[in-house]
């Protein structure tokens, strides 16, 4: 699976974003496709997952702001931000895990909120 991500940039706090991250290559195993994130000094997080059957994971600081949904037909999953605030500036990554226990990572797009 190769991944394909974009739509970072800089934005004021309370602005918003859209990242992007189309898929190809052996798309009838995947499992789910999320975006995590790794901020300057800390570890990567998980920031959003959705899963095959439709199913969303946020994690707790993003919800009610952000949202993730996925376009079967382009084979893209997109990442909705919405009120960033300065904490959610980071390396975004798209993240793919197939059926087989395979996990596949895009190249990262910056997030860089401003307050």
């Amino acid at each position: 699976v190769q991944l394909q991500a974009s739509g970072g940039g800089l934005v004021q706090a309370g602005g918003s974003l859209r990242l992007s991250c189309a898929a190809s290559g052996m798309m009838y195993s995947v499992n789910s496709m999320g975006w995590y994130r790794q901020a300057p000094g800390k570890q990567r997080e998980l920031v959003a997952v959705i899963y095959r059957g439709g199913t969303m994971n946020l994690v707790d600081p993003v919800k009610g702001r952000f949202t993730i949904y996925r376009d079967n037909t382009k084979n893209t999953v997109y990442l909705q931000m919405g009120s960033l605030k300065p904490e959610d500036t980071a390396v975004y990554y798209c993240n793919v895990q197939t059926s087989i226990g395979n996990e596949f990572w895009g190249s990262g797009t910056q997030v860089t909120v401003s307050s």
